[in-house]
């Protein structure tokens, strides 16, 4: 199988209310054949709502989804020729490896010779070749998400869903899979759509994330985008961490309190506006050419006490308090203090870069 393959996603007006809660609020969303786009947002945001409606487990009460073209929105699940990833993985325990991988094969009326290589097929991708006559409790929690996996493509099918299937694995294993799921991604060419509510998950794994609130997508784009230009508060404060400052507009001029701003981009649109500040894009400056090699650049610069400094392994955390008691984060690396450390109650001198000065909409929830 290719992206040729693949099959595009096209959602209009999707809704579906519980009372008077919509989980999904008139939903647009085109995902392109062979995309990789994550849905992103917290709890209650609508996210596996939307999933499951795609799967078809849940019928919305209104709206359309289409597949390559084709209305799928009243099509039972199994007619709908997706492969499926649960969070819980879902494998049958009285079945061994190769047949819970099999099963979906059987249900298509495959030949038994075509199972046993499409079978042998999917374990060599997912890494577990020679694992088909194991039983699932023999399993590590790794090797049964793999065997999900497997499952979820052995029919080759051109759309495959993802419901926050890392979530029960540890930091480590979780983030080795992500990789391992990008991967098979592109080798298969399917067009995949993942759940999870993990922003370093959503950034490392995907071509584009829809960060979705309230039943609606609050903004979507690729992970730099939605990281580094962020449309709201809302989704400035999910994804990453962030210090937000009060600005006003002065003659032409952005300004906190008595600071000039300099900035690369004007915010778009109109109403209250924040500068969101991202740790590590923060930098200790001098009061003239500044320090740690940035002499001769410009900065936006910030003057502040230090109130804490936190080692954590590859990096230092230091919280800065302004002079008008507002708290501010700088990460940088360990080596660009060596040995020495600073220490808390030195005065200090922050530069922001113009590049890096953004202003966001102090909407918190973003765009409707």
């Amino acid at each position: 199988m290719g992206p040729s393959a693949a099959l595009d996603i096209t959602i209009r007006e999707l809704t579906k209310a519980y009372g008077p809660v919509r989980a999904l609020d008139a939903v647009d969303l085109d995902i392109r054949a062979g995309e990789f786009l994550t849905l992103l947002g917290p709890s209650g945001s609508g996210k596996t709502t939307l999933l499951m409606a795609l799967a078809g487990f849940l019928r919305p009460d209104r709206g359309s989804i289409r597949f390559g073209g084709r209305e799928v929105v009243r099509l039972a699940p199994h007619k709908r020729d997706i492969g499926m990833v649960f969070q819980n993985y879902a494998l049958f325990p009285h079945m061994d490896v190769a047949a819970n991988i099999a099963f979906p094969l059987k249900l298509r009326r495959v030949a038994a010779a075509e199972i046993a290589r499409r079978v042998e097929a999917a374990l060599a991708m997912v890494q577990l070749g020679g694992y088909g006559p194991r039983r699932i409790d023999q399993l590590s929690g790794g090797q049964r998400q793999r065997v999900a996996l497997a499952r979820a493509i052995v029919f080759e099918p051109r759309i495959v869903l993802m419901d926050e299937p890392l979530s029960a694995l540890d930091k480590q294993l979780r983030e080795a899979m992500q990789i391992e799921i990008r991967q098979l991604h592109e080798k298969i060419g399917s067009t995949t759509v993942y759940v999870t509510h993990d922003q370093r998950e959503a950034l490392t794994m995907s071509d584009r994330v829809a960060v979705v609130n309230h039943g609606r997508i609050i903004q979507i784009g690729a992970p730099r985008d939605i990281y580094e230009r962020p449309n709201s508060r809302f989704v400035a404060e999910f994804i990453g961490e962030s210090s937000f400052l009060p600005v006003e507009r002065r003659d032409g001029v952005w300004h906190h309190g008595g600071t000039a701003l300099t900035v690369a981009t004007e915010p778009a649109g109109s109403g209250r506006h924040v500068l969101m500040i991202r740790p590590e894009r923060l930098q200790l400056v001098g009061e003239g050419d500044g320090a740690g090699g940035h002499a001769g650049r410009s900065f936006n610069r910030f003057g502040g006490v230090l109130a804490n400094v936190v080692y954590q392994g590859d990096t230092i955390l230091m919280q800065v308090r302004l002079a008008d008691g507002t708290p501010l984060q700088l990460r940088q690396t360990v080596r660009t203090f060596g040995a020495a450390l600073p220490e808390r109650g030195a005065a200090v001198r922050l530069g922001l870069a113009p590049e890096d000065t953004v202003l966001i909409a102090e909407d918190r929830e973003g765009a409707r």
